[in-house]
């Protein structure tokens, strides 16, 4: 079955709202499979800027059925407030076009409260949490005492089950000099919002086999990046959850074998938002003008991002780690201004030269990285749809990081318009 799934290979934000967008137009099904409302993706369609948190990228697609797995955790009010604002651009969404998985976990605005004491009281250490309350809800989910989807359906275990999670969080929330939360009030602002979710939930993992057997094609779409992963990533900084390609089967209740082809969205040089090591980060001009020029602030927080060079070692690694097969490579017209470009090929630790990002915190920290060095091509390529309007220098440019990271470029981005983007291979066709 031709499925496809989109994982981001960095620390997410690179670009991975409009390659699902272009990709979906060849899909039946787009299932979101992991994350929260901290993640976004930006669409620019015909001038008309869409910025989504919790729908799927598909949902601006006529004809396509928009999924919300099982390995997401959604909070039903930002759900909601979306799915207003995307309507109130002439989308229409309804429980034709939207399905939301009876058995996902809920975000609760305790896992707010929570998330922000918590972070709070880490001062210095601050692991740069977007305080939406993503971490606390999948601990609940991780801790059985989470609520689901289909709990709403059933009032008087809803209310028992809220009691029982307000013990726990409450006595953090106590100790932390935080306000408490009342059962009652909690209970009462899930029954005035129960039927708007209800309306659009089902057993997803059900539909999408009946799709394997129309052999309708999915494309299965990962929030934030592959170094956020809560296993692979750059520990504690970053989120809760897996964003791995591997998280596509268990997020959205299939097969390991229906995820197919795997492709890594990757940006033409590195940024990343809040906390953690960033080894190729540009505390200077360079950093700047990458920050300017690809108006790099966070689609959910609206946080300036930290901006470096492309770290050709870190994508390498996610590219083993997940399994991509291709990559699409975004942005690449940031780097039109530069006279030289760089890429980090590897890192010093120590006297020891090593091809890889560890996983100690500590070793994290103290790596540098190795650059190699590229002449600039001074030339415009907005807008490109063909290799021939391309330089002969950004040619170079993206054959040397296809070498280095040891995968294939299937897609080349050159602006955010949905069109201007360059097909090396069709990854739901193979051609």
């Amino acid at each position: 079955m031709p499925n496809v799934a989109v994982v981001g290979s960095q620390w997410g934000d690179e670009g991975k709202g409009k390659i699902v967008d272009w990709l979906s137009s060849r899909a039946d099904v787009v299932v979101r499979f992991q994350g929260g409302h901290n993640a976004g993706h930006t669409l620019v369609i015909d001038g008309v800027i869409y910025k989504l948190h919790l729908l799927p990228s598909g949902i601006v697609r006529k004809g396509k059925l928009s999924i919300i797995g099982n390995g997401v955790v959604i909070d039903p009010w930002a759900l909601m407030k979306e799915i207003e604002d995307v309507r109130a651009k002439g989308v229409e969404i309804s429980p034709a076009n939207l399905m939301v998985a009876d058995n996902a976990s809920l975000i609760l605005p305790v896992h707010g409260a929570v998330d922000r004491a918590l972070e709070a009281a880490r001062g210095k250490g601050q692991i740069g949490t977007t305080g939406r309350g993503i971490g606390p809800a999948y601990e609940d989910k991780t801790a059985r005492r989470g609520i689901r989807v289909c709990d709403l359906m059933h009032p008087e275990l809803l209310r028992e089950k809220v009691d029982r999670l307000l013990v726990h969080h409450n006595a953090l929330l106590k100790g932390l000099g935080a306000e408490t939360f009342g059962t009652e009030q909690v209970y009462d602002s899930l029954m005035q919002i129960n039927g708007n979710l209800l309306q659009y939930a089902g057993p997803v993992w059900k539909r999408l086999d009946e799709a394997r057997q129309k052999g309708e094609r999915v494309l299965f779409e990962g929030a934030q990046g592959i170094m956020l992963d809560v296993d692979h990533g750059t520990y504690p900084f970053v989120t809760s959850s897996n964003t791995v390609a591997a998280q596509a089967a268990t997020g959205a209740g299939v097969g390991p074998r229906s995820v197919g082809y795997v492709l890594g969205i990757t940006k033409a040089y590195t940024t990343r938002v809040g906390s953690g090591p960033f080894p190729s980060e540009q505390n200077n001009d360079v950093g700047e003008t990458l920050g300017r020029i690809g108006h790099e602030f966070g689609t959910t927080t609206g946080r300036k991002r930290r901006c470096g060079w492309f770290d050709a070692a870190l994508v390498r690694q996610t590219v083993k780690i997940s399994g991509i097969d291709g990559i699409a490579l975004t942005k690449l017209d940031v780097l039109d201004e530069f006279a030289e470009i760089k890429i980090c090929t590897g890192y010093k630790l120590g006297d020891q030269d090593i091809d890889y990002l560890p996983a100690s915190q500590t070793h994290q920290a103290q790596v540098t990285p190795v650059y190699e060095s590229f002449e600039g091509w001074r030339q415009s390529t907005r807008g490109a749809r063909s290799w021939a309007e391309l330089p002969a220098a950004a040619i170079k440019y993206v054959r040397r990081v296809e070498e280095l990271i040891g995968a294939p470029v299937a897609l080349l981005s050159t602006s955010p318009e949905r069109d201007d983007t360059i097909l090396v291979r069709d990854p739901f066709y193979g051609t």
